[in-house]
């Protein structure tokens, strides 16, 4: 399986306390039809530590009836919790999702060898594709290059969203790793265009949930080896990309989308609303670029 181009973290609606799921499918709809690459239910962005466990199951059933199989779907299926975690992505491959994404076990910190194993072991026991998550800001624990590297001698595991912020990282995870059989994305909007010359092959967007073609563009320019164009774009959203974590993420893109008339805007605690003069901060940064226009009602 070959993840390649500009894939949506997506955002997981609310409505009065819950989920839902008429707007989610809406959001699908919206994305492939914007020729997206992938998507990517129930990470970060999906705020996937405040759903229940039906919930996160019928939040990666929705995402994946609505796909149609028309692009793949990375869903999150990540835990702390061994067993919690294999039972999540074997429900995923049962309802047809194309790969899991798989978050650093948080909080418990484990050592190298203990993410080794607890990635080898869902691995082994749900027997689909698998993209790595490293996102050490969120987990208080990062993967190695090389434990990165010893996991990716499973045949199940075939990527990273590679999230330390660090080009090194990524530059040595490439280094180490075979690039036809293991693909780097970037985890950060902002380090897709950089991470791509140095043996990347897309992108985990955040803002993509607002703004899918345009990101795509960025990818597809940089992966053609158009790096004029790339760069041109990359710097018009920078301002952008940037805005979407004045405060922490989902809460800037969900604002945005509430902005723009694609979403309530509603968060689950503790995540909660924008502060007010974050929020006239992000309207004005939206409005300077040209991005504050309903994409659909």
């Amino acid at each position: 399986m070959l993840l390649k181009g500009a894939m949506t973290a997506l955002v997981t609606p609310m409505r009065d306390g819950r989920v839902d799921y008429d707007r989610l499918a809406a959001n699908v709809a919206f994305q492939i039809a914007e020729g997206i690459d992938g998507l990517v239910p129930v990470g970060t962005t999906g705020e996937s530590p405040t759903l229940s466990h039906d919930e996160h199951d019928k939040v990666i059933d929705t995402v994946v009836e609505a796909a149609g199989g028309r692009v793949p779907v990375i869903a999150g299926t990540g835990s702390n919790a061994t067993s919690e975690a294999v039972r999540l992505t074997k429900h995923a491959k049962q309802v047809g999702a194309d790969a899991s994404l798989q978050v650093n076990p948080y909080y418990n910190k484990p050592t190298q060898e203990g993410m080794y194993r607890h990635f080898m072991v869902i691995a082994d026991a749900a027997d689909m594709p698998m993209v790595l998550y490293n996102i050490p800001g969120r987990c208080g624990v990062a993967m190695t290059a090389q434990t990165i590297a010893r996991l990716a001698k499973h045949p199940n595991v075939i990527a990273v969203k590679e999230a330390t912020g660090s080009l090194d990282m990524a530059s040595e995870i490439a280094h180490l790793c075979d690039p036809e059989k293991f693909t780097i994305l970037s985890g950060d909007d902002t380090l897709t265009l950089p991470l791509i010359s140095v043996g990347g092959k897309g992108v985990i967007s955040v803002l993509s949930n607002l703004l899918p073609a345009r990101v795509k563009a960025i990818a597809d320019a940089a992966l053609n080896g158009d790096f004029v164009t790339a760069r041109r774009l990359h710097l018009d959203l920078f301002p952008v990309f940037k805005a979407m974590f004045i405060e922490t993420n989902p809460i800037p893109i969900k604002t945005a989308m509430k902005l723009a008339g694609m979403d309530t805007g509603e968060l689950r605690l503790p995540m909660c609303e924008m502060s007010d003069d974050n929020c006239a901060t992000l309207e004005k940064i939206l409005k300077a670029e040209g991005v504050l226009q309903p994409v659909r009602g």
